[in-house]
C-alpha cells in the first residue's frame, strides 16, 4: 500500500477529501504523516484528531532549501512514496523536487497552464473567463507547471463573486483530487512528454 505525506497549510479540506476516500476504500494508500508549516492550520489539528501520524516543522525565518531538508528528512523516517500538497503555502525547491521525481502531486484552482500562481480565482473574473476549474499535476521544478493528470471545469457565472467561484472550484477539487491520486497509486499511467496518459 502506498505510503502517502501530505503538507499543508491551512484548513487541509483537500487532506480531509484524500483520508475520507482512503477510509472508503477508494484510494490503495494510506497516510504515512501529514505535515505543517504552521501549528495554527487547522488541518494539523483535524489529522491529530483523527489520530494520524501529525507533526509541525515551522517554516518561519528559514531558508527554503535548509527547511526543505528539514522536510525530506522527516518524509523519509517515515517511508514516503508519495507526497501530495494540500494547500502548502511554500515553493518547494529544486532538491526537494528532484528527491521525488514524478512522486509529488499537487491541485491549483485554474485549469492550468491558465491563471498559475495565487489567486487564480481572482484571475479568472478578472480575465472574464467563462470556464474555470481546477487541475491535479506532477510538481516540477517550475510554478504550476507538471505534467496534468487530471482537470476538472466549472461554469464561471455573471454574478459570481471570488467567494462563490472558489467555493464551486473547492467542490470539484475535493472529488478530482482523490481520483487522480487514485490513478497514481494504481500504477495505470504513463508520462509522455507533459501528457499523463492512462494505460490498461
Amino acid at each position: 500500500m502506498t505510503r502517502l505525506g501530505i503538507l499543508l497549510s491551512g484548513r487541509g479540506s483537500n487532506f480531509v477529501a484524500i483520508a475520507d476516500s482512503i477510509a472508503a476504500r477508494r484510494i490503495d494508500a494510506e497516510i504515512a504523516i501529514v505535515i505543517s508549516n504552521r501549528e495554527e492550520a487547522p488541518g494539523l489539528a483535524t489529522a491529530r484528531d483523527r489520530r494520524l501520524n501529525a507533526v509541525c516543522i515551522p517554516s518561519k525565518g528559514l531558508d527554503r532549501v535548509v527547511y526543505d531538508q528539514m522536510v525530506m528528512e522527516e518524509l523519509k523516517r517515515n517511508d514516503v512514496e508519495l507526497v501530495c500538497l494540500a494547500g502548502f503555502l511554500r515553493l518547494l525547491s529544486a532538491d526537494f523536487v528532484r528527491s521525488y521525481p514524478a512522486a509529488i502531486l499537487n491541485i491549483h484552482p485554474s485549469l492550468l497552464p491558465a491563471f498559475p500562481g495565487l489567486d487564480a480565482q481572482h484571475q479568472a473574473l478578472e480575465y472574464g473567463a467563462k470556464v474555470s476549474g481546477c487541475t491535479v499535476h506532477f510538481v516540477d521544478e517550475h510554478l504550476d507547471a507538471g505534467p496534468i493528470i487530471l482537470q476538472s471545469t466549472v461554469p464561471v457565472l455573471d454574478d459570481d463573486t471570488v467567494d462563490s467561484l472558489s467555493a464551486r472550484i473547492l467542490k470539484e477539487e475535493h472529488r478530482v483530487y482523490s481520483e487522480a491520486l487514485q490513478l497514481v497509486v494504481s500504477g495505470k499511467f504513463r508520462i509522455a512528454g507533459r501528457r499523463v496518459v492512462r494505460t490498461n
